[in-house]
């Protein structure tokens, strides 16, 4: 389902409302990389944030996002801002801060840019749309503690999303090797802590499906034979034997 406007606000995307439904009620947002600024918009108009700031790096969706501010009547609750990152954003003008749509590895560089204003804020609700576990091994190495992961799966595609607040770094470096072992921060970081722990079934759904995937392609694999094709079937099956560890939890 894809986000639309309503007379009474939006009604949001599946993977929208997910993130809606992680943000604790009477913070201020900050929402990086608005897009259409439609998050904000509910959130506001729900009751749940007082106040928001939307903020994207490109002046298009930002001008479309004043659009849809301005047709809603919140252009006193939702400040609009052109901003690369939490470069336009001051310290301590919001509690909740929310990232999506975008890879993790551009999430870290953001986080990175302005880890003081990170650290300011009371939570962090982060859905990346690529390397997730770089992000995930990330937050834990910079003392964040992610609280709440929930996952959901809209038009075919599976969404991740985490909750995380500052805390106390860890006293090692862990850094989950993801390239072999299935030792629990490794699953941790491919999977995701809360989603194992709690059986998490759109997480299930995503383990049997990427397990059927790997099969097929070490037929494949098998039937080619070559040298490249034996490397790639030790990768498949150093990833299966993850997947392995992880529906484990399942029972």
């Amino acid at each position: 389902m894809e986000t639309r406007e309503s007379k009474g606000g939006v009604v949001l995307s599946g993977r929208l409302q997910m993130l809606a439904d992680m943000v604790m009620p009477g913070n201020r947002l900050v929402d990086v990389g608005c897009d259409h600024g439609f998050l904000s918009i509910y959130l506001v108009r729900a009751g749940i944030c007082p106040g928001a700031i939307a903020m994207d790096v490109r002046e298009g969706p930002l001008a479309g996002a004043k659009r849809h501010v301005e047709a809603q009547g919140l252009g006193d609750y939702i400040s609009l801002r052109l901003s690369d990152g939490l470069s336009a954003y001051g310290a301590g003008e919001a509690d909740t801060l929310v990232c999506a749509g975008m890879g993790g590895r551009l999430m870290e560089r953001i986080l990175r840019q302005g880890m003081e204003k990170a650290y300011g804020l009371r939570e962090l609700i982060l859905q990346p749309q690529s390397e997730i576990p770089q992000l995930r091994a990330f937050l834990r190495r910079e003392g964040f503690l992610v609280t709440r992961e929930e996952a959901v799966l809209e038009e075919g595609k599976y969404y991740f999303a985490m909750r995380a607040r500052p805390g106390t770094k860890e006293p090692f470096s862990a850094d989950a090797d993801h390239d072999g072992g299935n030792n629990e921060f490794c699953l941790y970081d491919l999977y995701g802590e809360h989603l194992l722990k709690q059986r998490h079934p759109v997480l299930f759904s995503y383990l049997r499906q990427r397990r059927s995937y790997l099969e097929r392609l070490g037929a494949s694999l098998e039937e080619a034979g070559s040298s490249r094709a034996g490397s790639r079937r030790e990768e498949v099956r150093e990833e299966t034997a993850r997947i392995e560890a992880a529906l484990a939890y399942y029972g």
